[in-house]
């Protein structure tokens, strides 16, 4: 143990190593946490160079989040049967491993491949790094260690488009795998020199929780796909989806019941009794559905509302980044000026008062509308990720940290996927409606429509004709009907910017409704 206690209770100083082990399991953090975010802001040039359709493409991205929702609820138990160092050390080597294969892949198939076994390995950074804080840390210092966590885990999504679209820009996409290499080697140097050996307890291999383990694998597992695939495949139109549908249902439902009736369950739901435990899972439920689903809206907003490329959208999230660095330090004072719980409601209510902003998007709304957006959502955000962490492990007996910290990842994980399933769904659906509703006032009668066509009439011939009013003849049909192609894309467009608007109000009311919640929980100072 690195942390004593003296005899009045209060913490002893943290030990240097304890440091390091907190700093080292940050860097993987990051690294796992950017990883998705990296490779999607190039994810047409990794198709492009291997030769792969859109539906192959999109598996470079499944292919690492089935992996990684498969492993991280597993991270706990692991830790208990092959030591902390051990799994760190194996996952960090295979993370670095099939990163540098990804980069060398020749083909599609030996991308997905890598792309499975880069987040099979990666999926136990994020939950340890919780856990070390949790473990290697007074509950003094529990704040400072959650504002590192929340540099490592919201840093990465904010930087990630960026050194994604630059690096593929300037360089190569290929590149943006070299990039894991560097701080993966850091990593196994603070995991070798901070972190203690012990002994393995493989006996628990022979009484592990194997049928929890087996369904939670395969209904998490399809529930990924489900979510991933499902606005590709059209949702329930398509044999596959159903499929994942039924499977995920009964194998999540079998998977509860075991752990709940199993003595000694890899994974204890039983800590979601735990009133401040399960409420805030709840909440980190919620808040990473919405903060993935903003972070996927946002880059396809400039990207089909405003044509912007990678590296342009890269350059816009920098501040949503630097904001989140520089508050995630500042959220410890604040706590311990007012409280917890405090905190905790004042970032869902920044969080909320983000996407609110955004409510009435229409084709000037750029970086001048998105970018104050953007900082009041990090500034809530490095709130609610410090805060709540906080509280969640208030009260949580050491011996369950290891299933604390993995259920507390996954939940947030789960959330993040359903938030972007129901955000692309979302914009798609809601564009259709606003689409229908804009055209049944689109008519020849309206003497808008009539201004617009003869604008579009006189911009497509003006090299051809003199007067644009002449071209209403037969003759003049196909002109017409590129016209008529340009008052669809106008309304399609001014639809599509509509739907984003409308996500931005769903996402703003479901963090409101956090914010409340969080007055709810047992706070301390």
């Amino acid at each position: 143990m690195s942390v004593a206690t003296n005899a009045d209770g209060s913490d002893e100083h943290v030990s240097f190593r304890a440091w390091v082990a907190v700093l080292g399991g940050a860097v993987g953090c990051f690294m796992a946490g950017m990883n998705v975010h990296v490779v999607n802001a190039s994810l047409p040039e990794v198709r492009g160079a291997l030769g792969a359709s859109f539906e192959e493409g999109s598996w470079i991205s499944t292919a690492y989040l089935v992996a990684e929702i498969i492993v991280i609820p597993l991270a706990g138990w692991l830790v208990q049967v092959f030591s902390m160092r051990r799994v760190l050390m194996v996952g960090t080597t295979g993370f670095v491993f099939f990163s540098l294969l990804c980069s060398l892949a020749p083909d599609i198939n030996t991308m997905i491949v890598a792309r499975a076994l880069q987040g099979a390995f990666g999926g136990v950074l994020i939950p340890l790094s919780f856990q070390i804080i949790v473990q290697e840390l007074p509950p003094s210092k529990h704040p400072l260690g959650m504002a590192i966590f929340a540099i490592a885990n919201n840093v990465a999504q904010a930087t990630g488009p960026s050194l994604g679209g630059w690096l593929t820009e300037a360089y190569s996409w290929r590149w943006i795998f070299y990039l894991q290499i560097p701080p993966g080697l850091m990593l196994l140097a603070a995991i070798g020199w901070a972190t203690p050996r012990q002994a393995s307890s493989i006996d628990l291999l022979r009484k592990g929780d194997w049928s929890g383990i087996l369904t939670m694998a395969v209904g998490l597992s399809t529930l990924q796909i489900l979510l991933e695939e499902g606005q590709r495949e059209d949702w329930f139109s398509s044999a596959l989806i159903v499929n994942c549908a039924i499977v995920a249902a009964l194998s999540l439902t079998a998977f509860v019941v075991i752990e709940l009736r199993k003595p000694h369950p890899f994974i204890n739901l039983r800590l979601m009794r735990n009133y401040n435990f399960g409420l805030a899972s709840l909440m980190q439920f919620m808040s990473g559905a919405v903060v993935f689903g903003v972070v996927f809206l946002v880059p396809n907003y400039f990207a089909e509302a405003h044509g912007w490329n990678a590296e342009q959208i890269g350059a816009l999230m920098i501040p949503y980044g630097l904001v989140q660095f520089a508050m995630s330090f500042a959220t410890p004072k604040l706590m311990k000026w007012t409280s917890v719980r405090a905190v905790i409601v004042l970032g869902f209510l920044l969080i909320a008062a983000g996407c609110f902003m955004n409510i009435h998007l229409d084709s000037d709304a750029k970086a001048n509308v998105i970018v104050p957006s953007l900082i009041v959502r990090g500034i809530g955000q490095s709130f609610v990720v410090v805060a709540l962490g906080v509280m969640a492990v208030q009260g949580i007996d050491r011996s369950e940290l290891g299933s604390a910290s993995s259920l507390f990842s996954t939940v947030r994980n789960i959330g993040g996927a359903i938030g972007i399933a129901l955000a692309g769904s979302f914009v798609v659906e809601r564009t259709k409606l606003h689409a229908a509703r804009i055209g049944e006032a689109v008519t020849p009668f309206s003497p808008a429509y009539q201004d617009r066509m003869l604008d579009h009439v006189r911009s497509i011939a003006h090299a051809q004709i003199d007067r644009a009013t002449a071209l209403w003849g037969t003759a003049a049909a196909p002109v017409r009907e590129r016209a008529l192609g340009m008052i669809n894309a106008s309304v399609t467009h001014e639809a599509m910017i509509l739907s984003y608007s409308d996500v931005f109000l769903v996402a703003g009311l479901t963090m409101a409704i956090c914010a409340v919640g969080g007055l709810a929980m047992k706070a301390r100072r």
